[in-house]
């Protein structure tokens, strides 16, 4: 396995340093935190970090984002972006991603354009395919490239790489917007999205790692690591959640017995592809 992983990260390199000069679009994300540092050990200035900021992106996020291209030592550029007065994203479609991120990759393609950057390149690994993910579409039509996909990295061996890299975050837990907090046809709004973001912040401060607070009206389902479900057995533990959440408008709050796994809300798009 180290082998390959090791074949792979030479391909990696070799993708990149025939690419010149990159900007990356940037999400603090262990996938495009690792694609960001190995573009800057090989193409040192030549490389820009593009964060796009909007409701959907919740603050730790963001300052993650910050954090860590100041670690790198890489350019960081910040740029609001407005899905949220989108139509075809704020109705919440099966295609919603695809219209962010053109949105999102037609904004870096005209910064790589502005600071004279040769490609756009993202985090998307090779186990994305097996995901609905009508975004990679709106890669593809703007010619956004995926090296970590081109090299056919998994997730998992982008996090022993990243640990072998001293990068921070090699163990942070996934994440996707806040927008994927919300079943298609649910329209998504600020408040909502501000809703179910304190009620994640929550979780978060209570110490919870891997976990989503899934919209369903007046329902919360919390969906957390199976290893960090114990914890929800805690008499003292479930009344605080139970507490804040009401406070936050929920009636009912429910957890998720099968547990956190990516792309839950995708489960039954898959056959929509």
């Amino acid at each position: 396995m180290v082998d390959i992983i090791d074949e792979k990260f030479e391909r990696l390199k070799e993708i990149i340093r025939d690419m010149g000069s990159v900007l990356v679009a940037f999400s603090g994300g262990v996938d495009s935190t690792f694609l960001l540092k190995v573009a800057h050990d090989e193409l040192r200035d030549k490389v820009l970090a593009l964060t796009g900021v909007s409701a959907t992106y919740p603050e730790h996020e963001f300052e993650d984002a910050k954090k860590l291209t100041s670690e790198i030592g890489v350019r960081h550029l910040i740029v609001p972006t407005n899905e949220l007065d989108m139509p075809d994203f704020y109705k919440n479609t099966r295609r919603r991603c695809y219209y962010c991120k053109k949105e999102l990759f037609g904004i870096c393609k005209k910064k790589a354009k502005d600071f004279q950057l040769d490609w756009v390149v993202d985090g998307t690994n090779y186990a994305d395919r097996e995901d609905f993910r009508p975004g990679m579409e709106a890669a593809r039509e703007i010619g956004i490239r995926s090296p970590l996909f081109e090299a056919m990295f998994t997730k998992d061996e982008i996090r022993i790489l990243s640990r072998k890299l001293h990068l921070s975050i090699w163990d942070k837990p996934s994440f996707a917007c806040l927008s994927s907090r919300f079943p298609y046809g649910t329209k998504i709004t600020y408040e909502l999205l501000n809703k179910v973001g304190e009620c994640e912040k929550f979780l978060r401060v209570m110490g919870f790692k891997q976990f989503r607070v899934r919209y369903h009206k007046e329902i919360a389902r919390i969906e957390v690591d199976l290893q960090e479900m114990p914890r929800f057995y805690d008499k003292n533990t479930m009344l605080k959640i139970i507490t804040k959440f009401k406070e936050l408008g929920f009636t009912y709050i429910t957890l998720d017995l099968e547990g956190y796994r990516t792309g839950k809300m995708n489960e039954g798009s898959k056959k929509d592809r």
